[in-house]
């Protein structure tokens, strides 16, 4: 069995995938290979609205799962059909830029989908049109940060990776080239 090294994602950005997207895509530059801006993880907690304790619990595991503090979200707008005021917490979230965003990709790539049960691929078909991919994680129990027996309630979460590609095409490639299991179309 041949050893795999293992290389940082950001020098595996320098070393891999800017000559691959630079043959495949015929750049002239360096600078115009789309790279990774910021991740964002949002966990929407529509409980939060009647229980204040609920959020502050989520925003703690968010806290641990991304190494980085968490903001509760609060409502813009009053909604009496959501039972919602303006002003109460309605979710959870972080925006990783910087080697925390390259860890935690790390995480998520070696660590978090694996354990998925029947895990099958990302879906190819969550790009938004710009270049930026969001997907859905089922539940915080996956991430190896947090401990069952100190989960209250099951919440999942979404995580949206903003990239400065200019098409669904060439985003899509340098997921690929980070490791992302996105499925075949």
């Amino acid at each position: 069995m041949e050893k795999v090294q293992y290389i940082p994602l950001k020098d595996r950005y320098k070393e891999v995938v800017i000559p691959s997207m630079m043959k495949e895509f015929n750049y002239k530059n360096e600078l115009q290979v789309p790279k990774l801006v910021k991740i964002v993880v949002n966990m929407g907690v529509g409980e939060g609205s009647r229980n204040r304790a609920v959020v502050e619990k989520h925003a703690q595991e968010l806290t641990k799962i991304v190494g980085q503090k968490a903001l509760i979200a609060r409502a813009k707008k009053s909604v009496a059909n959501f039972k919602v005021r303006e002003g109460m917490p309605i979710g959870v979230k972080v925006t990783l830029r910087g080697w925390k965003m390259y860890n935690f990709l790390y995480k998520l790539n070696h660590v978090v989908l694996p354990k998925l049960r029947d895990f099958r691929g990302l879906p190819a078909d969550s790009f938004d049109g710009r270049g930026n991919y969001t997907f859905g994680i089922p539940e915080q129990l996956i991430f190896p940060e947090i401990r069952p027996d100190d989960i209250s309630r099951i919440q999942g979460m979404d995580i949206t990776i903003v990239t400065t590609a200019k098409t669904d095409e060439e985003a899509r490639k340098l997921l690929e080239y980070f490791g992302f299991p996105l499925q075949k179309k």
